[in-house]
């Protein structure tokens, strides 16, 4: 990663390493949402063909063969919305050039340093230190539409642009097994078991943390692991591994590392909205994973229940923070 960052930035030229370098400690590292809005950082419709080249290999070094894959098709998906919203080729606001990179500090020194890339549905961040990556969240992925079909009878009420039908993302679903698992889970769970895991008959509007710098729930609801069966905690970790197998191998081993020495059995799986999978038809559903250092949140209710907001919080851990200071005591202890 450092390599890579590295070679990005020598590809650029003073005044877009202007607009992409920040120090380490400006507060623009916690400025992140995941809608379309203006961002500070380098977009790629300022780069040339090589820089994104090298923009793209810095992003394949955090991220699994899956995880590129979901990013990269996310940006893909403003096509899809220009044509729903019948905005032109050049429209801005659905521009899938509109994802800009970003980088905090010095990928060339010793010091600590971390790197963004953002757009609507899409919030990477990555932190390192000497060699080691830090912090890895929060990771949002988001997909609108969930499902990209065609309906001939709604086209002009759903989907606007009779277009649609010929698009090349037709039948496109970026965060299929996100949905799939969780309902497969779901459904193996007993009446008694629903009554603990389902909070609310209807889903919450979006993902409750938002885009807060520092993500907390009040309490953790929902149904424990340590209450599965031993076929339902398969489920689980079969949902759970879908987010944690969207980075690097390394980066997964790590996470799920935390996660069991915090113990796995106190993590909660946790419902709310309709419980059959069919999206477009306007009954939404939430879920959540809880735990005392992670929370994932799902939200599936906008746009007739066909758009999904996916997050990934380290709860003692967003943006490296926690061990940063863990680091910076050792040192302090380290010297004579």
């Amino acid at each position: 990663m450092r390599e890579s960052g590295k070679a990005f930035l020598s590809a650029l030229s003073p005044d877009q390493r202007k607009h992409i370098m920040f120090t380490f400690d400006d507060e623009e590292r916690f400025n992140w949402h995941f809608v379309p809005r203006e961002r500070k950082g380098l977009p790629l419709k300022q780069m040339t063909t090589n820089q994104r080249k090298l923009a793209m290999a810095l992003l394949k070094t955090g991220l699994s063969e899956q995880g590129y894959e979901k990013a990269t098709s996310i940006i893909d998906m403003e096509n899809v919305l220009r044509v729903i919203d019948n905005r032109p080729p050049n429209d801005t606001y659905r521009d899938p050039e509109n994802y800009s990179f970003s980088i905090f500090g010095d990928p060339s020194t010793d010091k600590p340093w971390s790197w963004r890339l953002e757009g609507h549905h899409l919030s990477l961040q990555f932190m390192s230190l000497t060699g080691r990556v830090l912090a890895q969240t929060p990771t949002f992925f988001g997909s609108n539409p969930g499902i990209l079909q065609y309906d001939p009878e709604m086209a002009d009420k759903r989907m606007g642009d009779v277009r649609v039908k010929d698009l090349p993302q037709k039948g496109r679903q970026i965060l299929k097994l996100e949905t799939e698992r969780a309902f497969a889970l779901l459904k193996s769970l007993s009446a008694d078991q629903r009554k603990e895991a389902v909070l609310a008959a209807v889903a919450y509007p979006d993902i409750v943390t938002s885009n807060k710098r520092k993500a907390s729930l009040e309490r953790m609801d929902g149904l424990k692991l340590a209450d599965m069966t031993a076929d339902q905690q398969k489920l689980f970790m079969d949902l759970l591994q879908t987010y944690l197998a969207n980075y690097r191998i390394t980066l997964a081993k790590q996470q799920l590392n935390k996660l069991e020495k915090a113990g796995l059995d106190s993590l909660r799986f946790a419902w709310a909205g309709d419980l059959t999978p069919e999206l477009g038809e306007g009954k939404g559903w939430y879920y959540r994973i809880h735990g005392p250092t992670i929370l994932i949140e799902y939200d599936n209710t906008q746009t007739s229940a066909n758009h999904i907001h996916t997050v990934v919080r380290d709860l003692t851990n967003d943006w490296g923070e926690d061990m940063l200071q863990e680091h910076y005591r050792a040192s302090q202890h380290g010297k004579p």
